[in-house]
C-alpha cells in the first residue's frame, strides 16, 4: 500500500508540473513570454517537492528516477513503476490542456510552435525554427546533467541541505526553463515531453531527443555527483 501511495503521487505530481508549467506557457505564455514560463516551472516543482518530496521523493520525471536508481537510492522495481505512474500522469496534464485549448480556439494561447510547416502546440517539445537536432540533443544532455546533479546534491543524507533542498530543485529547473525553451521548448524531462506530445499530431519526430538526451545527462550527472561527493550511498537494489 506505501508503494502504491508512493506511485500515485508521482502521477498526481507529474500531472500538475505538465498541467501548471506547460499551462504557463499554453494559457499566458503571450502575457509573460519565455523568462515568466520558466519562471512558473521553477515554482511548480518547490510546490511540489513541500508537497510530495516526503512521500515519493518528488521525482516526476523519469530522468530524475533513472538518475536516482543509478546512484543507489531506489530499487529498479520502484524506478520501473516511477516512470508508468510519470508518464500517465503527464497524459492526463495534457488531457486537461488540449481540453482547455478545445474550449475556445480564439482565445490566444501561446506553447504554439510552427516550423517546417508544421503547427505543434501544448508548449511541446519539438524543435524552434533555427535549432538543429544536434544543438537539441548537447543542450537536453547537459541542462539534465546540471538539473540531476543539483538534485543528487540537494537530497544527499549526508551533505544534502534538507528542509530547503526543495527551493534549489525548483531553482534549478527554473534556470534550465530559461535557458532551454528557445531551443526545443527545454524538456529535461521524457514524461513532460511525452504528454503533449499524445496530442499533438507529429510531435514524436523529436521526441527521441527527449529521451536520449535526458538519459544521457542523468547518468553523467551520477558519475559526477560520485566523483566530488565524500560519500558513496549504499545501494538498496
Amino acid at each position: 500500500m506505501n508503494d502504491l501511495k508512493k506511485y500515485t503521487a508521482e502521477g498526481i505530481g507529474t500531472m500538475f508540473l505538465v498541467l501548471l508549467a506547460c499551462g504557463s506557457a499554453v494559457l499566458a505564455g503571450p502575457s509573460i513570454g519565455g523568462y515568466g514560463v520558466g519562471v512558473c516551472f521553477g515554482l511548480v516543482l518547490v510546490c511540489l517537492c513541500y508537497c510530495l518530496g516526503n512521500i515519493s521523493g518528488c521525482h516526476v520525471n523519469p530522468a530524475v528516477s533513472l538518475g536516482v536508481y543509478l546512484s543507489g537510492r531506489m530499487s529498479l522495481k520502484d524506478m520501473l513503476c516511477y516512470w508508468l505512474f510519470q508518464m500517465g500522469g503527464a497524459v492526463v496534464g495534457a488531457a486537461f490542456l488540449f481540453w482547455f485549448v478545445n474550449m475556445n480556439p480564439e482565445f490566444n494561447f501561446g506553447g504554439i510552435t510552427e516550423n517546417g510547416g508544421a503547427t505543434y502546440n501544448l508548449a511541446t517539445n519539438v524543435l524552434q525554427p533555427g535549432a538543429t537536432s544536434g544543438m537539441a540533443l548537447l543542450m537536453e544532455a547537459l541542462l539534465t546533467f546540471f538539473f540531476v546533479f543539483i538534485i543528487l546534491g540537494a537530497t544527499d543524507a549526508n551533505v544534502g541541505w534538507g528542509k530547503f533542498a526543495g527551493i534549489g530543485i525548483g531553482l534549478a529547473l527554473g534556470l534550465v526553463n530559461i535557458v532551454g525553451i528557445p531551443v526545443d521548448n527545454c524538456s529535461v524531462n521524457p514524461a513532460r515531453s511525452f504528454g503533449p506530445a499524445v496530442f499533438c499530431p507529429g510531435a514524436f519526430h523529436d521526441f527521441w531527443i527527449m529521451v536520449v538526451g535526458p538519459f544521457v545527462g542523468a547518468i553523467i550527472a551520477v558519475i559526477a555527483w560520485k566523483v566530488v561527493s565524500p560519500y558513496i550511498a549504499k545501494g538498496n537494489r
